[in-house]
Formats: C-alpha cells, sequence, structure tokens
C-alpha cells in the first residue's frame, strides 16, 4: 500500500488550538477549560443532555467501526486502516473543538448538536461511505450497518467510586479471560524484593496549581489538561478487597516452564506516537505516545520487510520482537518534549513521562496442553484505548501495588499505593492463535484468550503467553476536597479522559535464530529459561 502520511493538522484543530493558547499551563501543554454541570449525572437517555446546558458534555462516545470490520479483505486493508486512521482523527479534531468552546455551550444548549455532533456524523459518515466502496471494490462483502455507526453522542463522564473499589472486583472481565494473567505473579517473580521497595479555569483556586501538582477543578473533567484523571480514577489500593482468582488447575498436558526477556526500560528514550498495528503507513495514528522495547526501529512505516533490520535493545540479539505501549505521566506541570506536539500536549497528554523501574517480560505456557511456536511476524494487541467510549469488553488492564499484586488487580481505576509500595501494570497478553493469520482487520479475531479452565476454544491452538510486569516510582497521589494531587495516568485518545480502563500493550513476534521454537521447547520441557 501507498504510504498515508496524513497528519492531523486540519484548520479546525489549529483554530481549537489557538483559542486554547491563552490557557497554556507554564510548561504544562493545554488546559482546557470546562464547565459541565456533574460528571455523576445519569445519560440513560442519550438526548437529554441537551435539555441543560450542553456545556455538561464531557467528551465524545463515536461507535468503533474498526471492531465491526472482521472480514476484510487483505487487499483492501491498506486503504481501511488509513479510512479507520481517519475516523481516530476526527474525533480527536472534534473532541479538541468541544473542549475548548465550554463558554459557547454554556449559552447555548443546541451548540454541541449543530456545531459539533452534526458535522462530525457528516464527515464520519462520508468516511464509512468510502470504507465500504473499498472493501466491495475487491470482492469483499462490506455490512450495511456500518452506516448506523455514523452518529456519535455527547456524554458526562462516568465516574467509578473511590471507596469500595469493587466494580474491579472479579479478576477485570469476568470471564475468566485474565485467568492465567492475574496470577502470573505468584511464580516467584514479585519476590525479588521489589515488594519492600490540570487545574482548568485558569485563575480560580487551583487552576494552575502553582506548585506543580498539576490539580484539577471540582466539577471537571479534572487533570492538567482537562481531559482527566479525576479523584474518582484512583483508590487507596489497602481499603480494597482481594479479588485475583486462582490460576486454572494444570493437567497432565500442561507446559510448565517459563521463558524470560530482558529488554530493558526504554532508558534511551525511544517514543513515538505511531501505531504501525492499527494505523500503518499513518503518522500519529496513535494520538499519544508510546514507549518501545526490543525492535529499535518500529514507526508507522515499518513493515515485515524492514521489521528485521531494526536492531534491538533486548540481550538475547534474536529476540527482534516490538514490545511497545502507553507512557505513563506524572502530571506535575513539567514540560515534556512533547508538550507542543502531536500525540502529546496538543492532545492532552501532559506531564512528565516516567521511565520504568523494572520492565518484566515473560512467556508462560498453557495450564492444560503444550503449546506451539509464536508464528513470525504475529501481531497481538491486548486491552482496549477506547473502553471509556466502547465499554468494558475488550478490557485488560490490570494496576496494582507491589506487596498487592496476588490479592488486588483493578482495572476501572489507579491504585494509591502506601509508603514504599510501588505502582505496577501488568499485562497478559492472548495465548490462543487461530494457527493462520498473523493479523486480522478488527486486530483482535484471529487470537482469542484462553477459557476460565485454560483451554483454547476449538480451532485456536495454544501459544506461549507473553506476560509483562511494569514498576513504576510514582509520588504518592493525595486526594482532597474531591481534587487529585500528584494525579499520574496512562497516555491515550483525548476523548478516552485518560481512564484507567484504556491502557493496553502491543507485540509483534519477530526472532530470528529459531528463537521461537526454543521459547516453545523451554515450555514445553517445564524449563525455566531465559
Amino acid at each position: 500500500m501507498g504510504r498515508n502520511t496524513r497528519k492531523r493538522r486540519s484548520s479546525m484543530a489549529t483554530k481549537a488550538i489557538a483559542a486554547s493558547a491563552a490557557l497554556a499551563l507554564g510548561g504544562g501543554g493545554l488546559i482546557w477549560a470546562n464547565f459541565y454541570a456533574s460528571a455523576h449525572e445519569s445519560n440513560d437517555s442519550a438526548p437529554n443532555w441537551t435539555k441543560s446546558a450542553a456545556g455538561q458534555v464531557a467528551t465524545i462516545a463515536c461507535p468503533d467501526v474498526g471492531q465491526q470490520l472482521t472480514d476484510v479483505p487483505y487487499r483492501a486493508r491498506g486503504e481501511v486502516d488509513g479510512e479507520l486512521a481517519t475516523l481516530d482523527r476526527q474525533i480527536t479534531e472534534f473532541y479538541q473543538r468541544l473542549a475548548s468552546t465550554r463558554d459557547a455551550q454554556a449559552r447555548d444548549a443546541s451548540f454541541v448538536q449543530n456545531t459539533i455532533l452534526g458535522p462530525l456524523k457528516d464527515r464520519r459518515k462520508a468516511i464509512i461511505d468510502r470504507i465500504q466502496l473499498e472493501i466491495n471494490r475487491v470482492g469483499g462483502n462490506a455490512p450495511d450497518s456500518l452506516d448506523q455507526l455514523a452518529p456519535c453522542t455527547g456524554t458526562p463522564a462516568e465516574q467509578p467510586q473511590t471507596t469500595d473499589g469493587g466494580q474491579n472486583g472479579d479478576g477485570q472481565n469476568g470471564d475468566g479471560q485474565n485467568q492465567n494473567g492475574d496470577g502470573q505473579n505468584n511464580d516467584g517473580q514479585n519476590n525479588d524484593g521489589q515488594q519492600d521497595g490540570g487545574g482548568q479555569d485558569q485563575g480560580q483556586d487551583q487552576g494552575q496549581d502553582q506548585n506543580g501538582n498539576g490539580g484539577q477543578q471540582g466539577g471537571g473533567n479534572g487533570g492538567q489538561a482537562g481531559n482527566g484523571p479525576t479523584a474518582a480514577d484512583f483508590v487507596d489500593i489497602t481499603q480494597v478487597q482481594p479479588n485475583v482468582k486462582a490460576k486454572p488447575r494444570r493437567t497432565g498436558s500442561a507446559s510448565t516452564g517459563t521463558f524470560t526477556t530482558r529488554c530493558g526500560v526504554n532508558a534511551n528514550k525511544n517514543f513515538n506516537t505511531d501505531n504501525v498495528i492499527v494505523a500503518p503507513g499513518v503518522t500519529n495514528g496513535a494520538h499519544h505516545t508510546h514507549d518501545y522495547v526490543g525492535n529499535q526501529k518500529i514507526n508507522a512505516f515499518s513493515s515485515n520487510d524492514t521489521f528485521l533490520q531494526g536492531g534491538t535493545s533486548c540481550q538475547n540479539k534474536n529476540d527482534l520482537s516490538s514490545y511497545y505501549w502507553p507512557v505513563l505521566r506524572l502530571q506535575d506541570g513539567t514540560q515534556e518534549f512533547d508538550q507542543n506536539r502531536d500525540g502529546g500536549g496538543k492532545e492532552g497528554n501532559v506531564g512528565r513521562i516516567l521511565t520504568v523501574r523494572q520492565a518484566q517480560i515473560k512467556y508462560v505456557g498453557s495450564p492444560t496442553s503444550k503449546v506451539v511456536p509464536v508464528p513470525q511476524f504475529l501481531r497481538i494487541i491486548t486491552g482496549d484505548a477506547k473502553t471509556t467510549t466502547n465499554g468494558l469488553a475488550n478490557a485488560n488492564a490490570h494496576w496494582s501495588c507491589t506487596g498487592f499484586e496476588n490479592k488486588v488487580q483493578l482495572t476501572e481505576q489507579y491504585p494509591i499505593c502506601p509508603e514504599g509500595s510501588s505502582v505496577v501494570r501488568t499485562f497478559a497478553f492472548q495465548s490462543c492463535w487461530d494457527g493462520q493469520n498473523i493479523d486480522s482487520a478488527n486486530h483482535r479475531t484471529h487470537v482469542d484468550f484462553a477459557d476460565e479452565n485454560g483451554n483454547c476454544r476449538n480451532g485456536f491452538k495454544a501459544i506461549p503467553q507473553l506476560t509483562m510486569r511494569l514498576v513504576y516510582d510514582v509520588p504518592r497521589p493525595v486526594i482532597e476536597n474531591g481534587q487529585v494531587k500528584n494525579a499520574y495516568a496512562v497516555d491515550g485518545f483525548p476523548e478516552q479522559l485518560h481512564k484507567a480502563a484504556t491502557d493496553h500493550d502491543d507485540f509483534i513476534s519477530i526472532t530470528t535464530g529459531g528463537l521461537a521454537n526454543k521459547i516453545a521447547n523451554c515450555l514445553n520441557r517445564g524449563q525455566r529459561c531465559a
């Protein structure tokens, strides 16, 4: 496919940024003021938000077209991926307009519908029509129902409670998908000593937070850039009931070994805002910044032909795989390198990027069968960067603290860790493969999670399960009077409001020297390899 180098630099986005320029923090990126009434107001009847002030709208919720495209002919995927990236760019632009027009919204209850949601629907429909035409052009059968995905809604932020942590209570997705991941820290990897170890409304109260804490105003979307997180996005982990389920029982056919690969912590600051899996050929396709370890030459224009030329940060030079995840930031007013760039401060991702203190990358086996080698160039995305608007069906976020990982794993809130404890993000990737495809049109259906007993469904084969554990030293957030200081948050699409559930991780398997076979053999033989 030809390179799609379109960047998010429309005149509308430029005007939105210019309108907010006067609200720039002293180095903290953009502050998007917001005056909507209540983040907790019910949105059960979608149009009801218009009868109060349209300024109540916290974010834009748009159906995820890409997740509905499960059968796109290979010859159409390049163009379709480019059009899907355009849909993401449109949402970003219109969210920026939403965030920079709060005064107009407060004066005119129809402003959001007439000026933001209506035009956005028209633009989305034009892109969806092109997607349908492209699929049909190459002999595919585009779903007629795609047109129904054009309208977006304005919605208040859904805020979880901060007191009981109960919404995170059953191993995250409640369907057994993450069983292998929730228990992955029980095999000794946490017994290595690690366990001991935005304001908005400038000029009002803490609007600029001169102490550098990136505080939030009550009644807004929170965060240093005005798009999260809020106090309700944090919970004291010591107040959450244990919720980690036991791992599936092993059978006599289990592959009980582990294989650890050491690839560093991105100390060399290899960042970009691309996503070659979801938006190949599209600059800033992720709209947020990624940490990269492993392969050192992954960007929007990388391909199977160039992956093997990338070099690696891994100690095992046969491991050229790409492991990348959205950065974690401390919203302390720091002027990061990307504060005025796409994917960074221009899109609400602000604050100091935190370097991982420890990154453990480990492959584990299946509790019920032997595994086959991970195929070359297999792509896997785990989690969903758009859960704020998509819901939690594909969420696979695991947040915890050292000393608590075997007891508490959170999906919808960030943990406030006790003194001496560090923040931990863990990921347990899909461990079942369809045996044929290295990717799929929606980047999900070619892989799957094992069921609650550890079995792959019919037609799928068990592969080594990639698990990752990222440990961070994060200043302890403090919540006072409904506001949070020392807020931290994962990078994301601006309209997703930096919710904890949007955490996700990406993987491309690239190996040489028979490494994929060595990993599988190590697990199948019950060995501990590194």
